[in-house]
């Protein structure tokens, strides 16, 4: 082994893992973040000697995989939640058609455990406002609020001048602070407190599992919102999320379970159906959590794992009798190490 590709080798795995978050803030998705570090780890490795100094090589690195994001951003439409595509719906609809799966920004298995400097910048409406910003802004952005590097540190890793920088970044926070809430869903977890959270978790888990409406309803800020990708049909107020549950998914057809995990360093929950054919619940949906510091739930966005061809109405309305679909459950239940069966 060459003493080139040793220094690669640890190059890589020094970095691997926040250059895939770095990857998943850009694009929005887990699975396209994937692809990107692949090619990011790829131009690295044609170029690692000419990496003459290895105290640059988490900027290079950074470089590399910034340009490899804004070239894939170029011949492709932005993701999205179903809050930014659609219109609410209104009080009766049923659950709609869904859109193309390259439109939906995907969970990231994001945990606590992350490093407290960094969690805000995984929190879903932090990367829904992301995916809002034309590329450049975007990557400064990222590059200099949430990694911490430097205006001009910044703009030698996308060739840019330091006053474009600076105008970019400027412009980016504005946009993004219109888009997510005054407070963090870090400060209104640490506001609630592990005991909080935890019966607050319990609580949703257990009212789901009864299809208890009155409970869930309970636990939801009066503007909840409820979205269910890849399903464009979204509901708010809590009046309508009610309407919603009582004749949908919380109608007592439903035999849930439910898991509690985190997604982008937010509490969720993985919710299985009953399937008799199988004698287990299996796999329907991640439900990501956003929640006040007062403890109500204020949004839930429910990435469901099923899939069909179907453009009847009712199949959807009764979405967990369709067939899984494999590359969401990968996405979620298998990438955030969840069991097949419950």
């Amino acid at each position: 082994m060459t003493a080139a590709f040793t220094d690669y080798e640890r190059l890589v795995e020094a970095h691997r893992v926040e250059l895939h978050d770095h990857c998943y803030r850009m694009l929005g998705s887990v699975h396209d973040a994937d692809d990107a570090l692949q090619e990011t780890l790829l131009r690295a490795w044609r170029g690692v000697r000419a990496l003459r100094n290895p105290g640059a090589a988490r900027g290079w690195l950074y470089s590399i995989a910034t340009n490899v994001c804004l070239t894939e951003l170029e011949r492709r439409r932005r993701r999205v939640l179903p809050h930014d595509l659609s219109p609410v719906a209104e009080e009766g609809t049923p659950p709609g058609l869904p859109v193309a799966e390259s439109t939906w920004i995907e969970p990231h298995p994001f945990g606590p455990e992350a490093v407290v400097g960094l969690r805000e910048g995984i929190e879903l409406a932090f990367i829904a406002a992301l995916q809002h910003l034309p590329p450049n802004q975007r990557a400064v952005l990222i590059l200099r609020d949430v990694l911490g590097f430097s205006a001009e540190e910044t703009a030698g890793l996308l060739d840019a001048s330091i006053a474009s920088v600076t105008s970019a970044l400027q412009r980016a926070r504005t946009s993004v602070r219109k888009r997510v809430p005054t407070q963090t869903q870090q400060a209104n977890l640490a506001a609630l407190g592990d005991d909080g959270l935890r019966e607050l978790v319990e609580r949703w888990v257990s009212a789901w599992e009864s299809n208890d409406v009155d409970a869930m309803v309970s636990m939801l800020a009066a503007d909840a919102t409820f979205a269910m990708p890849p399903l464009s049909t979204w509901y708010t107020p809590r009046r309508l999320i009610e309407t919603w549950a009582r004749t949908y998914s919380m109608s007592g057809d439903w035999h849930w379970k439910g898991l509690p995990t985190w997604a982008n360093a937010q509490p969720a929950v993985a919710f299985y159906a009953w399937d008799d054919d199988a004698g287990a619940h299996l796999p329907f949906a991640l439900n990501v959590l956003s929640v006040n510091a007062d403890g109500r739930v204020r949004d839930v966005t429910a990435f469901i794992v099923r899939s069909t061809d179907s453009r009847q109405p009712s199949a959807y309305s009764n979405f967990p009798t369709q067939p899984m679909n494999e590359r969401r459950l990968e996405g979620t239940f298998a990438r955030f190490g969840l069991p097949e069966q419950a």
